[in-house]
């Protein structure tokens, strides 16, 4: 039986919400390792959504390991407000769902729509949007794109930011962007969405493994690299210099501090790693100070460095302000801090306003499943264009996916599979559940 069968059959009620801990012990060889974030286990709190008819959907948000716990909680918090409705119910007024689940009147205090309770409502409805591609049969970003522009609409929540875009102005966008729309598609399906790469550079890889992996990557059709810098100016020159070196003059370089800096030490330290030519500076202070990001952004215009930031901004009030100041020449968003796809349809479209560039933050485990989702969706419905855009890749635990993500020639092509790609091996979520998978239980002995 097809899902889009399933969906004419059945209203899909929800009867359970279950949410597992699940992490991969990754700092044992310093992947992800930056200046902030000297040894992550990419982890994540992974939902599982039963409804009556027996279709599943898949969610999670994403963690470094430690306080994994804490989210699971908060994922049983919400999960009262969620069994019992059916999918139809939901998906027919998505916004009052999306505002059920981050407005509730006792438990919104642990926000509002930031920190550990979005990060919550994140994993819980990318599981129901999960569930709802699968009814349709349907991967999530073809589910979007072939939406109506009102029903796309209806699915954000446009409370605090209707001075910056309005639900007309939101609908004329997509309206607009229907030319053109189907070579787009077209193009995606063929070409893929370009994307870049970290895997390369993380701080606490050897000079001789930055060496190794920088040229498997030029020679797999690399040409967007980022390195991780922040923890000491010579060292940072050093590396910045093998690598520029190493890809040469025409291939694209972007650094990333991950929040390690104060404003004016910002400024000091990327003015001096300007001939090495970064296209931008990622999170160079504070993810939350908009006004000491439009600072840095002014300051090293001159050098041609823009500032990209993201992946830690609580929501799309935030982002908003982000546009409002010129502090970001780069906007990065992610699939499971920002409130799911609801909130993550709102940051693409103000973003289109403010013709600022959408280049996702991805990585971890299962952030690449996902965001090619929502970038696919912008570049097919929204932005329709290329230019500095691209979508962050790291060749990180896709192996533990049902559905991992395709990179051909340096592109994430298309996803086929029905869903939001979000659904894991059960061996592998069994094997890394904390604490009583055998892969914790052997390091845990150690």
């Amino acid at each position: 039986m097809s899902g889009s069968d399933h969906g004419a059959k059945m209203l899909h009620k929800i009867i359970n919400v279950t949410v597992r801990d699940v992490r991969f012990p990754t700092s044992l060889e310093q992947h992800g390792s930056d200046a902030m974030h000297t040894d992550p286990d990419y982890s994540v709190a992974y939902v599982l959504v039963d409804t009556d008819s027996g279709l599943k959907g898949f969610g999670f948000t994403f963690t470094l390991g430690k306080g994994t716990e804490i989210v699971v909680c908060a994922v049983e918090a919400l999960a009262g407000l969620v069994v019992g409705k059916s999918l139809q119910e939901i998906v027919s007024n998505f916004r009052g769902f999306y505002q059920l689940l981050t407005s509730d009147g006792q438990m919104r205090w642990l926000g509002p729509e930031k920190g550990v309770i979005h990060l919550a409502a994140a994993a819980v409805l990318n599981a129901v949007w999960d569930l709802w591609a699968r009814s349709e049969g349907k991967p999530l970003w073809k589910l979007l794109v072939d939406m109506d522009p009102k029903q796309i609409v209806s699915c954000i929540d446009f409370r605090y930011i209707t001075d910056v875009l309005t639900e007309e102005e939101a609908l004329d966008i997509l309206v607009k962007a229907q030319e053109g729309k189907q070579q787009r598609e077209d193009q995606m399906l063929k070409e893929g969405y370009p994307a870049y790469t970290t895997s390369c550079a993380w701080l606490g890889y050897s000079d001789q493994q930055l060496q190794q992996l920088c040229t498997d990557a030029l020679d797999n059709g690399w040409t967007k690299f980022k390195v991780k810098v922040g923890a000491d100016l010579e060292d940072d020159k050093r590396r910045c210099r093998l690598i520029r070196q190493m890809i040469g003059p025409s291939n694209t370089l972007m650094i990333d501090a991950n929040q390690r800096w104060d404003v004016a030490e910002a400024i000091c330290w990327v003015s001096s790693l300007a001939e090495f030519k970064p296209l931008w500076i990622e999170e160079p202070t504070s993810p939350d100070d908009i006004l000491g990001h439009a600072a840095i952004s002014k300051a090293l215009a001159p050098f041609g460095i823009g500032v990209a930031t993201g992946e830690q901004c609580h929501n799309r009030v935030m982002f908003k302000q982000f546009l409002q100041a010129s502090a970001l020449q780069f906007l990065q968003i992610d699939s499971c801090r920002l409130g799911s796809v609801n909130e993550n349809l709102a940051v693409l479209l103000m973003a289109h306003k403010f013709k600022v560039p959408v280049c996702p933050h991805a990585g971890g485990v299962g952030l690449c499943e996902l965001v090619q989702h929502l970038i696919l969706f912008d570049y097919i419905c929204v932005s329709a264009s290329l230019h500095n855009r691209m979508c962050e890749y790291v060749d990180h635990l896709h192996e533990h996916f049902t559905s991992p993500v395709v990179i051909r020639n340096a592109h994430y092509m298309p996803p086929k599979d029905p869903g939001y790609s979000c659904e894991m091996l059960e061996l592998s979520v069994k094997r890394h559940s904390y604490p009583e998978g055998e892969v914790w239980k052997l390091h845990m002995k150690k």
